[in-house]
């Protein structure tokens, strides 16, 4: 049975029809990414502005989260390839930052009312424990302390063991990787603390604040030979001791 004439045209206004709705289907398809890569533009951009104010107010850790954001969810936009040099600008100025803000924890600072008046005081313990012969080993403390009565004074600290230094001795210190520098040091004859004073404090100090990351001490410890002790120097705030 041939198709009637008029089935024929129902076929054809059918076939345009959905020929049509397919045209109309990838149209409202491409609408709709477009609308959605100029959304992502759009945020790309308001991106680029919050890390451009950042940057400019050298805010280094939060530019570096604004840039971060746009490398890792916008990485083909125009803004990221702007931005890109200033962001690795930030990024390593935020990592020194954190880095300082970790030195400078490290430090402990006291004021303490004492007669004649305020006795204040900056310390660290050493990046590692030291095995001083005796029991555990255990961390080294650094003291700088300023008392309105004794005066300025700078001494190390053990846990356990000793120092072998009654009768004075030398201790090396080092800055960084650089040259030991001698220095004259004493053990006090007393059991209130195992202390070791190094004598030029204001000597130590200086090497303390000027810049280094580490410094380093060698001394003598009574069940003999020598320890090292590091401290990471680097976050001193010298204006905690203000007279010094």
């Amino acid at each position: 049975m041939k198709p009637t004439r008029s089935a024929l045209l129902l076929a054809s206004v059918l076939a345009l029809a959905a020929c049509d709705s397919a045209e109309k289907q990838k149209a409202a398809a491409q609408a709709a990414a477009a609308a959605q890569a100029a959304a992502k533009e759009q945020k790309a951009q308001e991106l680029g502005k919050l890390f451009d104010e950042k940057y400019a107010q050298h805010n280094w850790v939060l530019a570096r989260a604004h840039g971060e954001e746009l490398v890792v969810m916008h990485p083909d936009s125009p803004v990221t390839a702007r931005i890109r040099p200033q962001f690795e600008e930030a990024k390593a100025k935020a990592e020194a930052a954190r880095e300082q803000q970790r030195l400078a924890a490290l430090w402990e600072y006291q004021g303490i009312e004492v007669k004649g008046g305020e006795q204040l005081s900056a310390a660290i313990y050493s990046k590692k424990p030291v095995d001083t012969g005796v029991g555990t080993a255990q961390p080294v403390r650094l003291i700088f302390r300023d008392h309105p009565s004794w005066g300025r004074s700078s001494y190390l600290v053990l846990e356990n063991g000793d120092f072998d230094c009654y009768g004075g001795c030398k201790v090396q210190v080092t800055l960084d990787d650089g040259k030991p520098r001698a220095m004259a040091a004493s053990r006090p004859d007393t059991d209130e603390a195992i202390a070791m004073f190094i004598e030029d404090e204001r000597a130590l100090w200086r090497l303390a604040g000027g810049g280094a990351k580490a410094m380093s001490i060698e001394f003598p410890v009574k069940m003999g030979g020598k320890r090292t002790a590091v401290f990471e120097v680097g976050g001193l705030d010298k204006g905690r001791l203000p007279k010094w």
